[in-house]
């Protein structure tokens, strides 16, 4: 086969592996363009994954389209949120001080950057997605182990689990969502590789590089603050 024909053949694969780096570019921006990136990107593995017959990962990507409309709503609603605590007058100088934090709003609206403050994973929200995701893996597993052709239900189960807490946290801004993606990404690498779909290996392997970035780079928001 040559390389122009691999391209034709893949070229939906591949492109949802273009706008899926975006995606994750975007994330590390802390820039609100994630979402509907993110939406193009689950339209297009929706399809990816029907086809690789890896259909927990494909009902995954459904809740990704509605988690993106939420991330989406709270971001902007952070901002909102801010915007107006920001406004409020309180004695000599506010005037001035409000047209700063005016401005600055509108920067930051502007620019896409930063619409929620990262936060900390807090124990008891910690403890509660735990067990969200033991019983999300187990109904998985067992669903897919015994009314599907899912020739990997366990490791399906386990990637799409934890990547639905992942992203819950992701649109909350909680920093520790990060560690989730990298855990997340290396057994995607595996997984995909398995299955021969090999643009999306890369684009896991990219994921997986990004990560660590991500993470480090959410930290210095944390401590900038």
């Amino acid at each position: 086969m040559t390389v122009s024909g691999w391209f034709s053949d893949n070229f939906i694969e591949i492109f949802g592996a273009v706008t899926g780096i975006l995606y994750v570019i975007l994330e590390i921006r802390q820039n609100i363009w994630l979402w509907p990136v993110g939406i193009i990107t689950s339209g297009i593995y929706i399809w990816v994954f029907f086809t690789g017959k890896l259909y927990a990962d494909m009902s995954l990507q459904g809740y990704y389209l509605v988690i993106s409309v939420l991330g989406w709503y709270w971001w902007v609603k952070g901002t909102r949120l801010r915007a107006q605590g920001s406004g409020q007058k309180g004695g000599k100088g506010d005037e001035e001080t409000e047209g700063l934090r005016d401005e600055g709003t509108k920067r930051l609206r502007d620019e896409g950057t930063e619409r929620l403050e990262v936060s900390r994973l807090k124990l008891n929200t910690g403890i509660a997605l735990s067990v969200i995701f033991v019983l999300l893996f187990t109904v998985m597993w067992l669903v897919l182990d015994r009314l599907t052709d899912s020739p990997v239900p366990g490791w399906d189960s386990f990637i799409t689990s934890l990547s639905i807490i992942a992203t819950w946290m992701l649109a909350r801004k909680i920093y520790e969502h990060w560690f989730l993606w990298i855990v997340v990404n290396a057994a995607s690498v595996i997984l995909f590789l398995t299955r021969g779909l090999y643009p999306t290996v890369l684009l896991y392997i990219v994921y997986c590089s990004m990560s660590f970035v991500g993470l480090r780079a959410w930290k210095r928001t944390i401590q900038e603050r």
